[in-house]
């Protein structure tokens, strides 16, 4: 599917975009590597795109119950999409109920 078209990408409660399934992996990755979540500006310099583009896409993940912030609180991101339903774990050939 293309990211363009705005086409659901997972059936089931939780139905994302390809694009926003690459922010919600990347935010989750980073969150576990880090202990905190990325503020916009690091999700600005991973997607390579600009500080208006990072923040609408965190108001419409938001505003589609995909994530969960607490507003004026930095990096208080928080994926509310189980990690098996996240791309990069399909990508990653990670099944959470075996070892790898």
């Amino acid at each position: 599917m293309s990211q363009k078209s705005g086409t659901a990408r997972r059936s089931g409660p939780h139905r994302f975009t390809e694009r926003q399934g690459q922010y919600l992996a990347f935010i989750y990755v980073y969150k576990r590597m880090f202990g905190q979540a990325p503020a916009e500006a690091d999700m600005q310099r991973h997607f390579r795109v600009s500080p208006p583009s990072v923040h609408h896409m965190v108001l419409s993940l938001e505003r589609d119950g995909l994530i969960r912030r607490q507003i004026g609180v930095a990096r208080s991101i928080d994926v509310l999409v189980p990690p098996h339903d996240l791309p990069i774990l399909d990508w990653l050939r990670i099944n959470s109920s075996k070892p790898p």
